[in-house]
């Protein structure tokens, strides 16, 4: 039974004028012929490209000339064009492996435009992505940390204003398209760099994978499914986002009477933020940030999202890759600028002596917070002799411990603090009421409940 190769014909029209990607070596040699053989069917015209990236010496010379065969045996235009990967990699502080994906996808998309040098216009540009590709990018970006957009993988379509990347082979596995070209009888070249360890795709390709597999044979495929989950959520996401961002995600700053003024960056609406899932939330502050030109990480996002659910007015936090965010009353404020003092620390606050029952207005920490009798709030009764007749409230501290309400044991305040993933200057105020030695209340946590009184706390809002 003759082997096949696994398209994706639905992104294939009837009159695309379509360039594979064709840099000599196995998946990219099944595409062209895969797609040569099926081009009347599927009514394509079809076209090949070669990037020559100028690494390699002679064996990359021999890929071209490879390429240019190829082409001219099946009678297939051939588009070539050489660039200097390395210097590109110098100047702009890229990896090899990022400056030459950088320069591949720029010469695809001076390709996909119209007129000289190129005779014939094309539509789109075919690129030879299987499904162990797939599975080594998720897998790459898992490892580094990415986002639910990241973990997609690599996308059927990508689309630029000139025209569209597509990877019609993203279903075939490494090992389909080789046992294709077999039986076709039809050779490819191989790129030595691909044995090279030194980049982390070799590393995951010949040691993660395989050693992963061992746990689960079917590792690639699960790998592949996930990013189309991803990728289809991501979607969802989107249109979501794209439907709520307008209501909380305010241009200027607000004024007197109502109304907003045009004002540098962006603001949060923090009382709707707060009715939010933490899923919405995160999702709302990187779109804020990106709106400014920044991306966020998962710890800058948090610290983030702390401060505008628990911070204090007037608190600021500033991040990496300049973007500065400042709590208002009712606003968390994000500007985009320069970095002038990362982490630094603020002023310390000051402490509050409360009697029992009695209430304080502590602007410092932004909140308004009362203690009550337990068991008669609020009805002016004298506490008994031998227990304290004042709390403090104060700024948490090194040492500090509290029990947790249905905790064995008493926990450290920073590793609470760690577990909320309060990061910056977000952990750098939160208060905490000590009441005989003891912290009966923190901001933000349930704490074992003190017989003695009852604490309640509500945010501050703007006069």
């Amino acid at each position: 039974m003759r082997a096949t190769l696994p398209l994706d014909t639905t992104l294939l029209k009837p009159g695309l004028r379509l360039a594979v990607g064709l840099s000599g070596g196995a998946d990219s040699v099944a595409l062209l012929r895969a797609l040569d053989e099926r081009k009347a069917e599927l009514g394509l015209v079809l076209h090949a490209a070669h990037l020559h990236h100028g690494l390699r010496g002679e064996e990359a010379d021999a890929d071209l000339e490879f390429c240019r065969s190829l082409a001219a045996s099946l009678g297939i235009p051939f588009h070539e064009a050489r660039v200097d990967t390395a210097a590109e990699a110098r100047a702009k502080s890229r990896t090899i492996e990022e400056a030459a994906r950088h320069l591949r996808y720029a010469w695809f998309r001076q390709l996909l435009c119209e007129g000289p040098p190129h005779a014939v216009a094309l539509d789109a540009i075919a690129t030879a992505h299987t499904l162990d590709d797939q599975a080594e990018t998720v897998l790459a970006k898992f490892l580094r940390g990415a986002w639910t957009e990241g973990l997609s993988g690599i996308h059927p379509v990508l689309e630029f204003p000139e025209g569209r990347i597509l990877r019609p082979l993203l279903s075939a596995t490494r090992a389909q398209v080789e046992a294709y070209l077999r039986e076709l009888g039809q050779g490819w070249r191989e790129d030595s760099s691909n044995r090279h360890l030194t980049f982390n795709r070799n590393r995951i390709r010949h040691e993660l994978l395989p050693l992963l597999e061992t746990w689960n044979p079917r590792l690639r495929e699960h790998l592949a499914e996930m990013a189309a989950l991803a990728r289809e959520e991501e979607t969802w996401w989107q249109a979501e986002v794209a439907k709520i961002a307008p209501q909380l995600i305010l241009p200027g700053r607000p004024v007197r009477g109502g109304g907003r003024a045009a004002s540098q960056g962006v603001a949060v609406d923090t009382t709707r933020f707060a009715a939010l899932l933490p899923a919405l939330q995160r999702r709302l502050l990187r779109h804020a940030a990106e709106q400014l030109g920044s991306a966020l990480d998962f710890d800058s996002t948090e610290a983030l999202r702390t401060l505008a659910l628990f911070g204090r007015a007037g608190q600021k936090l500033e991040l990496a890759g300049g973007l500065r965010a400042e709590r208002t009353p009712r606003e968390l404020r994000l500007i985009a600028g320069p970095i002038s003092t990362i982490g630094k620390a603020l002023e310390e606050p000051p402490e509050y002596c409360i009697p029992i029952p009695g209430e304080v207005r502590a602007g410092q920490f932004g909140i308004r917070l009362r203690i009550d009798i337990a068991g008669a709030p609020g009805n002016g009764a004298a506490p008994e002799p031998r227990r304290p007749q004042t709390a403090r409230l104060r700024n948490w501290k090194a040492g500090d411990k509290v029990r947790l309400r249905y905790s064995s044991s008493p926990r450290k305040v920073k590793e609470v603090l760690e577990r909320l993933r309060v990061t910056g200057s977000a952990r750098a105020i939160w208060p905490v009421l000590e009441l005989g030695g003891r912290i009966v209340w923190m901001q933000g946590v349930e704490l074992e409940p003190e017989p003695f009184v009852t604490v309640t706390a509500e945010r501050l809002e703007a006069p």
